[in-house]
């Protein structure tokens, strides 16, 4: 492609088909309605029930939507969970891995019981459902994986080292996968969002103390909205960024510059 050949056109994900896990709830609804916005299908296999939430929201954009009740941690489920995409929407083109939990103690009180469930969700659910998209991907030489890091990607992990443990090992599976499936079509990157004013973190935002820390910590002197990270999943996902593999694209505001 020449610079003559660029066109926002290169943005857009009309007929694309895209799965994404905790698709319904937090940063992942705003994921599944980011891709749908720009014209795919979306596809959501998980626990979490919105009461239809995110069924409407993606069919308002005039898009296909399809979920399944699954524990992607089962046996099997990553590969069920994608067979049932595929019948449901008639292929994948995009996997966005967003599904993620966080359990908080103290070192002392931090065992195994806390430890195993997050490491599940967190990082071998990921690698499973991406080992399982990119088998159809590798068929149809094409594709885009998008895991969710977050700034503690990067940080130590206070009170949750599995957090901290399984979104660094998400950067490394993100580097690893672009290294091996970059020469076939497959682009694999991660996004790292910051401090999000979700229900997840209204305890924190409520308590002047942290919620001044983070703010005073952050260049662009707020927490983020869910709706900062659309665009970075749109290009993602997108032709846009097809020259784009194995990079993590930090979204916080500046908080890591400072």
């Amino acid at each position: 492609m020449n610079i003559t050949d660029f066109s926002l056109d290169l943005f857009s994900l009309a007929g694309k088909k895209a799965v994404v896990t905790g698709g319904n709830t937090g940063l992942g609804q705003a994921f599944s309605l980011a891709l749908a916005k720009a014209g795919a299908d979306v596809f959501v296999p998980g626990l979490f029930d919105d009461g239809g939430e995110t069924a409407e929201l993606v069919r308002a954009e005039g898009r296909g939507y399809a979920e399944l009740a699954i524990d992607i941690t089962g046996p099997g489920a990553p590969a069920h969970a994608i067979e049932h995409c595929v019948a449901e929407l008639g292929g994948i083109d995009i996997l966005v891995n967003s599904a993620g939990i966080s359990r908080v103690a103290d070192v002392e009180d931090f065992g195994r019981e806390q430890w195993d469930p997050m490491v599940a969700v967190n990082l071998t659910a990921a690698f499973e459902m991406g080992r399982e998209a990119a088998k159809r991907m590798i068929a149809q030489g094409s594709g885009k994986i998008i895991n969710i890091a977050s700034l503690f990607s990067f940080l130590g992990g206070l009170g949750s080292p599995a957090y901290a443990a399984t979104k660094h090992g998400i950067v490394g599976f993100t580097k690893a996968y672009a290294d091996e499936l970059g020469g076939r079509g497959i682009q694999v990157n991660a996004i790292a969002p910051g401090y999000f004013a979700t229900p997840l973190t209204a305890e924190t935002r409520a308590n002047p103390e942290t919620n001044n820390r983070i703010i005073d910590h952050t260049p662009a002197g707020r927490w983020g909205d869910v709706a900062d990270l659309m665009g970075a999943a749109v290009f993602l996902a997108s032709p846009a960024s097809n020259f784009v593999t194995g990079h993590v694209l930090t979204v916080d505001g500046g908080y890591l510059v400072r």
